[in-house]
C-alpha cells in the first residue's frame, strides 16, 4: 500500500501553488516521501522567490492592479468612458433590482444601518447615472466601472468577501448586432486578461433572469442584453449590452492559482506568494 503527502504537507503544497498532481503523487515509503517533499517545496519556493523579486524590482504594481490598467486602456480605446460610484448604496436602489428583505442575496449584504450597506454590485449605481447620461449624451452611450463589491460569500476556493468588479454597459445599440457585440466584449476583456480557452454558455441569475456566462473552468463574467425587465423601474427603453466580471477571478485563472485569496486584497499573501514562505 502506497503513502501520500501528509494533510500539513498537502495544505503545504497547496499554498506554494504545486500542481495537484504533484500533491497526488504516491510513494513506496515514508522516507521517499519526505525526501521528495523537500525537494518540490524548495523548488516551489525558489519560483516564488524569483516572482518576488519581479515585483519588488521591476513590476512594482500587483496582478491585480496591472489587469486593471489593461481594461481600462482597453475599454477607452474603443470609446468606453470611465465611472467611479459610491461604495456606499442606498437599500432602495437594491429593491429597484428586486433584491428585497426576501430575497436570498439580502443576506449576502454587509449592511452599514437599515438603509445603507456595501455595495455587491456594480449596475444599480450604473443604472442610476445612465438614466440621465441617455438624455444628456448621444448614442451609442458607453460606460464602465472598476471598484471592489462585498458578499458574505460562502468559504471556497473562488469566494472573496470583498472582490473586485468590472462592469461595462453599451446602450443603444440596434437590437440584431447586441449578441454578437456580447460576443465582442467578452472577448476583449478575457484577451486582456491573457485567457483564450473559454465559452459563453446561457445560465439562470437570482437577480438578472436569463444570463449569458463567460466560463473557464468556472465563472469569469456574466452578460446579459436589453431590454430587460428590470429597466422599467430605471425609466429605460434603450437597447443595450453588459457584462461583469470578477476580476480576482480572471487573476486566479490565469496565473493558476488554487485559491482566489491569493489574487484579491490580503493580509497573508503579497502579489499572490504568501508571506510566511
Amino acid at each position: 500500500m502506497g503513502v501520500n503527502f501528509t494533510v500539513a504537507q498537502s495544505q503545504r503544497l497547496r499554498e506554494l501553488d504545486v500542481d495537484s498532481k504533484v500533491q497526488n503523487k504516491i510513494f513506496e515509503t515514508a522516507e521517499e516521501r519526505e525526501k521528495e517533499f523537500k525537494a518540490i517545496e524548495a523548488v516551489a519556493i525558489s519560483g516564488l522567490k524569483e516572482k518576488w523579486i519581479d515585483y519588488r524590482y521591476r513590476t512594482r504594481i500587483p496582478d491585480i492592479g496591472i489587469l486593471e490598467q489593461k481594461l481600462v486602456k482597453a475599454l477607452t480605446g474603443i470609446g468606453f468612458v470611465q465611472v467611479i460610484t459610491p461604495i456606499i448604496m442606498n437599500r432602495a436602489l437594491l429593491q429597484k433590482m428586486t433584491i428585497t428583505s426576501e430575497h436570498q442575496l439580502t443576506k449576502q449584504i454587509f449592511w452599514i444601518d437599515n438603509n445603507k450597506c456595501l455595495r455587491p454590485m456594480l449596475a444599480p449605481h450604473l443604472y442610476y447615472i445612465l438614466k440621465d447620461l441617455l438624455r444628456l449624451w448621444e448614442k451609442p452611450v458607453r460606460i464602465f466601472e472598476v471598484g471592489p463589491c462585498f458578499r458574505k460569500e460562502s468559504s471556497g476556493s473562488e469566494h472573496l468577501d470583498e472582490f473586485t468588479m468590472l462592469n461595462l454597459v453599451e446602450f443603444g445599440l440596434p437590437e440584431e448586432s447586441r449578441m454578437e457585440r456580447l460576443h465582442e466584449l467578452a472577448a476583449l476583456v478575457m484577451t486582456t486578461a491573457g485567457i483564450n480557452d473559454y465559452q459563453l454558455v446561457s445560465n439562470e441569475s437570482d437577480v438578472y433572469g436569463t444570463t449569458i456566462d463567460i466560463e473557464a473552468d468556472m465563472e469569469m463574467g456574466s452578460g446579459a442584453i436589453g431590454p430587460h425587465y428590470l429597466d422599467q423601474f430605471w425609466g429605460i427603453t434603450d437597447t443595450w449590452v453588459g457584462i461583469g466580471f470578477g476580476l480576482e477571478r480572471l487573476i486566479m485563472k490565469k496565473e493558476g492559482y488554487q485559491t482566489i485569496k491569493k489574487a484579491g486584497r490580503s493580509l497573508s499573501y503579497l502579489n499572490g506568494v504568501r508571506l510566511n514562505i
